[in-house]
């Protein structure tokens, strides 16, 4: 089940998965549609690091803001903290 942060990173909010199946870890940023289009996803590395799998309409500016929210915070997220 995701987890979501309830306020919003350069304008987006974030919901997350620790435990997928299917994925490696990673973070879904949406807007308020909560649209595929308007949605970027990363993947998390064990160090905190992400690959951009999808920048939906993201701009370079916004991805490298939630990238650094990520990297700082991936342990409290739940990424290899728990």
């Amino acid at each position: 089940m995701p987890k979501y942060y309830q306020f919003k990173v350069c304008g987006y909010y974030l919901y997350f998965t620790t435990a997928c199946i299917v994925e490696a870890m990673h973070v879904h940023a949406s807007d308020k549609k909560m649209t595929r289009q308007g949605s970027a996803k990363f993947f998390v590395k064990a160090d905190g690091d992400t690959t951009v799998e999808d920048r939906g309409s993201l701009t370079d500016h916004e991805l490298n803001e939630i990238r650094k929210f990520i990297r700082i915070h991936y342990v409290e997220i739940g990424f290899y903290g728990e």
